[in-house]
């Protein structure tokens, strides 16, 4: 009369989980929602998706940033794939800038992908020596006076 249902591979939740090639260890992932809105730095060990707003710095292991989100602070990731509006600094490792892409602040990076249709004002700076680390500490963006807008 009480029982557990029975589950079947189309009623049983799946956990969010990533796993590698070799079927280890999975990592998992946080997503903010495009209706969410956050005021306040984020910290994840994990990658992070964000579709909402975020007012704050934003430092995660890999970054993927929805076409319609806003980030209103430094963004320091390994890697991280912007396709939304970003203002203020990014340092990146590997970074994607995508089509539709707004970015307001410089752009620290190793590898660089930027896409046709996006925007960026500020200036561009290559991480020149191997040994170098993002950030630990990212500013909100003051915009280089001498420097104009860069359409890429």
């Amino acid at each position: 009369m009480f029982s557990k249902p029975k589950q079947t591979p189309e009623t049983a939740p799946t956990p969010m989980r990533n796993r590698d090639a070799a079927g280890g260890h999975g990592t998992t992932f946080s997503i903010i929602g495009a209706d969410v809105r956050v005021k306040g730095d984020i910290e994840a060990s994990v990658d992070l998706h964000i579709d909402g707003q975020v007012e704050g710095d934003v430092h995660s292991a890999a970054l993927v940033q929805g076409a319609g989100s806003l980030i209103t602070g430094g963004v320091v990731a390994q890697s991280a794939k912007l396709g939304g509006r970003v203002e203020g600094s990014i340092d990146a490792v590997d970074l994607v800038i995508e089509a539709g892409a707004e970015i307001q602040g410089d752009v620290t990076y190793t590898n660089l992908t930027v896409a046709n249709g996006s925007k960026v004002e500020g200036a561009f700076r290559h991480k020149s020596s191997a040994g170098e680390k993002p950030a630990s500490n990212v500013e909100p963006i003051t915009p280089a006076k001498d420097i104009g807008a860069l359409r890429a």
